[in-house]
């Protein structure tokens, strides 16, 4: 998940950036063999959480960890801005956002920075797998970071996916520009915003913790075929994490 000049200005930003860089400095990872997600805590000492974590991502979201909470509030999106380009970075492809869009979520404003994508997905509900699952990666200045996760169901084929499967690059480290309004990327989202929420990580090296994790309850749909695209780009593999421990959390709805 590359951020780089997205973010520049900050150290903050910096360390976000690594922290959010699928394809960055480091040592290397991925989602087979030897650097598949089971191996990553053995990798590097920098990824050692991604073992010894107690509140990691992604997470089976069932009837018996989630608690009714009349405090949660609902989640103020301000989604203004459209996106100017899609990346390619070996491990997902991520559009980026222009500056300007963001959420409210705790009273603290987080700004919208990149949406990217795993298959299958990677948070579960009920112990479903859904063919396709978003994240939208949100930071407030200080690198506190909250996601929020859409899933994609089976069923007809999605314009929004369609214009960036159109334009992303087909090798790893590729960039394209793109052009995407807030309109559409607003229309993506359901009507209803309710959703679930925890804390979690980063599901990806070095999987960091303290992460808000809001998953959507409520889909969107893509098509077959066009999961079969992305999966394509990537080899014909997956690029999920398997569901983690959910230990002394629960999930707010």
């Amino acid at each position: 998940m590359k951020l780089n000049k997205l973010l520049a200005g900050s150290v903050t930003a910096t360390l976000l950036a690594s922290a959010l860089l699928a394809g960055g400095h480091g040592t290397h990872w991925g989602y087979t063999g030897h650097e598949a997600p089971e191996n990553w805590g053995n990798l590097s000492a920098d990824y050692s959480l991604c073992k010894s974590g107690k509140s990691q991502s992604p997470i089976n979201i069932t009837s018996s960890v989630t608690v009714e909470s009349k405090s949660l509030e609902k989640i103020g999106f301000d989604y203004s801005t459209g996106i100017s380009s899609v990346i390619n970075n070996g491990h997902t492809v991520q559009v980026n956002f222009d500056k300007g869009s963001s959420i409210t979520v705790d009273g603290i404003k987080f700004s919208l920075v990149q949406f990217h994508f795993h298959t299958p997905s990677e948070n579960q509900i009920d112990g479903k797998n859904f063919p396709l699952e978003g994240h939208f990666v949100h930071a407030t200045e200080d690198g506190s970071l909250a996601v929020i996760a859409l899933m994609f169901e089976d069923g007809t084929e999605n314009p929004f996916i369609k214009k960036v499967w159109a334009k992303t690059p087909h090798e790893a480290g590729g960039k394209n520009a793109i052009s995407i309004s807030a309109k559409e990327v607003n229309t993506l989202l359901p009507t209803n915003k309710d959703y679930y929420r925890f804390s979690g990580s980063l599901t990806t090296p070095p999987c960091s913790e303290g992460v808000r994790w809001l998953v959507l309850k409520n889909y969107t749909t893509i098509s077959k075929s066009q999961v079969k695209e992305f999966i394509h780009l990537f080899h014909d593999h997956s690029n999920n994490r398997p569901v983690q421990a959910i230990n002394a959390r629960k999930v707010m709805k």
